[in-house]
């Protein structure tokens, strides 16, 4: 059974979901007033193998994650940019989609965009309105957390806590200082739309409460998001969300991604010290930087240094080195009765990391002891070609969810495979000093030569 760390309750629980075989998810997306950086990265393929291992566990899935294209961040930098907040999220979106699925990031099934659902989020403010947990200033619609004793109860504040170690309050007519927007009203120069207390705009937390209750209803299983999300944007939304439809609807688990550390501090925009993904896409493949997200625990911080990318190459080579030799291997034979117990062996502690709240890492340490064991095997040539299908087909399998064990074929022009050929006779024939030349010329040219006991293989450099 799959073992689930729930912000919740701030323990790890049974997965158990609402409908037998089947799970509705909603993960928080992105604000699309810029491109990624790798914070987003790093939640999106946190959530991707999250959701992959469900499927492979064959759930049924129904995952969405929204973009948000209507918020403060998005309206000042369509004016910096003298373009609408409508052309802005048009520009950006693509530019996301582009560089998830360079991260092999599956699709959601529903991506909405949270000016779809003005109408949806109108008639949730209506809900609280009648619940009597609104009140109305000069400025827009607030929910009054007063009226939402369990405020809090996500993150683990306590309602009275907050009240009183409440900073100075950015408006003072507030009844609490984190009493928060439901409906903004409209401002010069800002999109708008009609509603019933007056031309504006949606708060942000009503958003997300809006979009999964569009397209999994009422209650769902699981809601993800970054850490920094769990407060106040999430606490905001299951205030919202239950005070309209009752008490301990919204999700049954929430799940929650660790930072990107740079130097021990979040890496964030408003810091100056982050990364985007086309700038580090540049330097490093995308599936190196998919392996060294899920080489930690999604819940762990990630303190990046270019080191870590550097590490993570040199392991996914070690890893590609093995598949290119298995794919080597001619020789004709049954299959093994100590590879099928490595593999049995690999895909039990496989599961049994994956099922511990998807310990991404332990997983990795089996696919790598049976890389270990099976090198033994391959040295001293007592690997068959059923052999190697029979791992092959394995990986595959797991790969589906992690996707960084199988490499792109590259290929080489007709020049550069005749060296390679020549190389080989040259060995051949004991020219050594020939084949050694070749292979320098080669790694000039970018092309790395491996001779192994299965024969030579090549890649890029």
């Amino acid at each position: 059974m799959i073992k689930i760390f729930n912000t919740r309750s701030g323990k790890k629980e049974d997965f158990t979901p609402l409908k037998e075989g089947e799970i509705k998810m909603y993960l928080c997306g992105p604000t699309v007033y810029d491109t990624a950086h790798l914070g987003h990265g790093r939640s999106a393929v946190s959530f991707d193998i999250i959701r992959k291992y469900f499927i492979y566990r064959g759930y049924k899935m129904t995952f969405v994650s929204n973009y948000t294209d209507i918020d403060d961040k998005m309206i000042n930098r369509a004016n910096e940019e003298g373009i609408t907040v409508a052309e802005l999220a048009s520009k950006i979106i693509p530019e996301y989609e582009l560089d998830y699925g360079s991260l092999g990031i599956m699709p959601a099934d529903i991506q909405p965009k949270a000016t779809e659902h003005i109408d949806t989020m109108i008639d949730i403010v209506k809900k609280l309105e009648d619940a009597g947990c609104t009140y109305v200033l000069d400025d827009g619609v607030y929910f009054d957390i007063n009226k939402f004793p369990s405020y809090g109860k996500l993150s683990g504040q306590k309602l009275e806590e907050l009240q009183m170690g409440a900073r100075v309050p950015v408006k003072e007519s507030k009844k609490n200082p984190y009493d928060f927007a439901l409906w903004k009203l409209k401002k010069e120069g800002e999109p708008f739309w009609p509603s019933p207390w007056g031309d504006g705009r949606p708060g942000w937390h009503i958003e997300c409460s809006a979009m999964s209750f569009a397209h999994l209803g009422e209650t769902f299983d699981l809601h993800g998001g970054g850490l920094d999300l769990t407060f106040p944007h999430h606490e905001c939304e299951v205030a919202q969300s239950e005070a309209a439809f009752g008490e301990n609807t919204f999700a049954k688990y929430w799940i929650h991604n660790g930072f990107i550390n740079v130097d021990n501090e979040k890496m964030s925009k408003s810091l100056g010290n982050f990364f985007t993904l086309k700038d580090i896409f540049k330097k490093y493949d995308p599936q190196i930087v998919r392996y060294m997200i899920l080489q930690t625990h999604y819940r762990n911080p990630i303190n990046f240094a270019p080191a870590l990318l550097d590490q993570s190459k040199a392991a996914l080579s070690r890893l590609h080195d093995f598949i290119r030799n298995l794919n080597n291997i001619t020789e004709e034979g049954d299959l093994n009765e100590e590879i099928k117990d490595v593999v049995k062996n690999s895909q039990e502690n496989f599961e049994k990391s994956m099922d511990d709240d998807f310990d991404s890492s332990g997983a990795l340490g089996a696919i790598f002891e049976l890389v270990k064991s099976v090198n033994i095997l391959i040295s001293g040539k007592k690997l068959n070609l059923t052999d190697a299908k029979h791992i092959l087909d394995y990986f595959e399998k797991i790969d589906e969810v992690f996707g960084v064990i199988f490499y792109k074929e590259e290929n080489i022009d007709s020049d550069i495979e005749k060296l390679i050929e020549e190389r080989k006779e040259a060995r051949k024939n004991k020219d050594f000093a020939r084949a050694d030349q070749i292979r320098d010329d080669l790694l000039k040219d970018g092309i790395v030569l491996d001779d192994t006991s299965q024969g030579t293989i090549w890649k890029k450099a």
